[in-house]
């Protein structure tokens, strides 16, 4: 039987390019589309070598409604896995248009062309911003939406929206909604992980690029929160077991091929939070490192704590996190020695 084939869009990005593995390693044939706008073409050649073959690329902007199909319609694409957007908080507070536009264009593009082509089964890429700053702890799914705290966070509100009107309007789409915490780390083998343009906008490859002599320390955005040590509390889950849960969502969906229409969502994350201080204490220790950090202003959009209550997940799609911050942390470090190793004596970073 032929392996069905699901275009992964934005498949060369971070936590793109490690569902395209974890696809593979459960019997589909990933198919990458990518403008390489905030990812780089190497991350290919790392997952030919993690998984032996050449995974299929289509250069292409989800935005751009001819292109999208041709890729969709040549490749026999029987679901999408949506990761394509921009993702950094605190740039999509500098430049909201460019979020708005680019975002909500993307994913509008991309259920147009679906139901041209008869493409059911969507997975979209949420994120737990859509909580706002939220009023209890752990969220669960049916917890407030509250304001978005970014334009950013407000692009995933309006994105679930979307695709919640789509399906009540009947149209023949079965869709899940991933609402990501924070994923980090790196495949375990060194190949593939995070690859920010410039200044990272996440912590643990600002952690990591710290380590590594690229940046002098670590700034720590704002110590005065409502948190036991002044710092964020975030829910920071290894990009693998993310990875895997984009394929228990796939295997939902096609459980329910009987189903026309179909719209749910599911909070991803492990169910424990942890401070910005916690994780340099345990970058520390798993991997034998002293690392130099100061504190800065707080950074607009970020809220002082949000974790999983990851419950829905686990008795529905029969997913859980199971690696540990440890083990994410020494992924991210060995993902980063790696870049040094083929890098060399790279310029510090500006």
């Amino acid at each position: 039987m032929e392996a069905p084939t699901i275009l992964v869009t934005g498949g060369a990005g971070f936590i793109g390019s490690h569902t395209v593995v974890a696809l593979a390693e459960a019997g589909y044939r990933p198919v990458v589309l990518d403008n390489f706008s905030n990812s780089q073409q190497d991350v290919l050649e790392g997952l030919r070598q993690i998984l032996g073959y050449e995974v299929p690329c289509c250069v292409a902007d989800c935005a751009h409604r001819s292109a999208l199909f041709e890729a969709m319609e040549r490749e026999q694409v029987r679901g999408v896995i949506h990761f394509a957007a921009f993702k950094a908080v605190g740039e999509s507070v500098r430049e909201p248009l460019r979020y708005y536009r680019n975002n909500l264009d993307a994913l509008l593009t991309l259920v147009e062309v679906m139901l041209e082509l008869g493409v059911h089964d969507l997975i979209f890429s949420s994120s737990c911003t859509v909580y706002g700053e939220p009023q209890q702890l752990p969220v669960t799914e049916a917890s407030p939406i509250l304001p978005a705290i970014s334009p950013y966070g407000n692009t995933k509100q309006v994105g679930e929206e979307i695709l919640r009107d789509v399906v009540r309007a009947g149209k023949p789409l079965r869709i899940i909604s991933l609402r990501y915490f924070n994923p980090i780390g790196a495949h375990p083998s060194g190949l593939i992980g995070e690859l920010p343009i410039g200044v990272p906008n996440n912590l643990v490859p600002y952690i990591t690029q710290t380590a590594a002599g690229l940046r002098p320390e670590l700034v720590i955005f704002g110590d005065d929160y409502a948190t036991p040590d002044g710092t964020c509390i975030r829910d920071y889950i290894h990009v693998m077991d993310l990875a895997e849960a984009h394929v228990a969502a796939l295997r939902s969906l096609e459980r329910l091929s009987a189903l026309a229409s179909y719209y749910d969502v599911f909070n991803i994350g492990t169910g424990q939070g942890a401070s910005v201080l916690d994780v340099v204490r345990a970058f520390e220790d798993a991997c034998g490192l002293s690392l130099p950090y100061c504190i800065g202003p707080r950074r607009p959009g970020d809220v002082a704590a949000v974790y999983a209550d990851a419950t829905k997940a686990r008795e529905q799609l029969g997913w859980t996190a199971h690696r540990t911050l440890h083990q994410a942390l020494a992924d991210a470090w060995r993902w980063e020695q790696r870049l040094q190793h083929l890098t060399g004596s790279r310029a510090k970073c500006q």
